[in-house]
């Protein structure tokens, strides 16, 4: 094992305050983001804080305070100074433009925020969770978490899927194939779906969600998107997937979150056909735990602490998984749901996620 060294006092302390920095500028893009702050910055041109107030139907003063905190922090530029504050005119650098408004951007981050903030309104019942053993589902943590994960998620399904997956000769031949039929368990807003289903034009696909209002989500989704006589959404538990009936099962990100995965990936393999198999996207975490880890490591038991590990103790007699599953944990769920076949798929540098197939 790597020796490793403490830091001090001094250093401990910097770096407390850039976490408390960093904190800041998440909160801060969460109302920009939510006001309509950047995309009016994008959309409408420079901007003074009276004009941006206007223009999004805010108040100006707290335009006023957003904008030259987010010129001190970096974010935003000044492109025009005064020396009365309402009359600075502000501009979004086109980097800042992509980052936080191109819903079609691989760097489209804004949505994190999203996530993070709604963990606010449930600090208490966090709190009372991790006293008790209790959880804080998905559905308390609401609307902001659910379009959090959908659209941080979209670009990756929409413009990387489809060319991971032709990668992989054994899954690209099988939905290739005239009629395939394809399972997506844990399909949420419906993005995976709808991806599969672009790509694969022959192929009909079939989401199950336990959440209604992801699932309802999803179905506007695939009706906007032109898919909806191929792909269809089913609100309720996998134990009600057909048995027998497809060529292959997909679960993205989402065998962690779930509080019984064995009886999930269990169901999904009772419902593929002789020779069907199942393909699972999660978190591209270590092998195995370690101090000191890298900042994938970091962020993804930040995901778990405040999200995914309360969601998951939220169900009845839950194995409590978290974020942060190791390789060897998705294997050992899946030999103990029938499956004997286990291997990582070789589909890199594909966000912070990792494929296994399942067989």
């Amino acid at each position: 094992m790597p020796v490793t060294t403490s830091p001090t006092t001094d250093e401990l302390a910097e770096r407390i305050f850039g976490a408390l920095l960093g904190t800041v500028d998440i909160l801060s893009v969460f109302l920009g983001d939510r006001l309509g702050w950047y995309r009016s910055l994008v959309s409408d041109g420079p901007a003074t804080p009276i004009q941006l107030a206007e223009r999004t139907a805010t108040h100006p003063r707290y335009a006023r305070e957003w904008l030259e905190q987010q010129a001190v922090t970096g974010l935003l530029a000044l492109a025009h100074p005064d020396e009365d504050p309402d009359a600075r005119r502000y501009s979004i650098p086109p980097a800042t433009a992509e980052v936080m408004t191109d819903e079609t951007s691989l760097s489209y981050l804004a949505p994190l925020a999203r996530m993070f903030a709604a963990v606010g309104p449930q600090l208490a019942g966090l709190l009372e969770a991790y006293r008790t053993g209790g959880g804080v589902s998905w559905d308390q943590l609401g609307t902001e978490a659910r379009e959090s994960q959908a659209d941080g998620n979209r670009p990756w399904y929409e413009r990387q899927l489809a060319g991971a997956l032709a990668r992989v000769p054994s899954v690209h031949d099988v939905l290739s194939a005239p009629g395939a039929t394809v399972a997506d368990v844990g399909s949420g807003a419906g993005w995976s779906s709808i991806a599969l289903a672009k790509a694969y034009p022959g192929a009909t696909v079939r989401g199950f969600d336990i959440d209604a209002p992801s699932v309802t989500m999803a179905t506007t989704n695939a009706r906007q998107e032109g898919v909806s006589d191929r792909v269809s959404f089913t609100a309720g538990d996998a134990a009600a997937m057909p048995e027998g009936g497809f060529d292959v099962a997909f679960a993205f990100e989402c065998v962690h979150d779930m509080p019984r995965p064995v009886e999930v990936l269990a169901a999904a393999r009772r419902s593929l056909a002789p020779g069907g198999f199942m393909v699972v996207m999660d978190e591209a975490v270590a092998e195995e735990f370690a101090p000191d880890g890298d900042d994938l490591e970091r962020v993804m038991y930040g995901f778990s602490l405040l999200v995914c590990l309360p969601d998951g103790m939220s169900g009845a007699d839950s194995v409590g998984t978290g974020t942060v599953m190791r390789p060897s944990t998705l294997q050992r769920y899946a030999e103990e749901a029938g499956f004997t076949g286990f291997e990582v798929l070789p589909i890199e540098d594909f966000g912070f996620w990792r494929f296994y197939k399942l067989s």
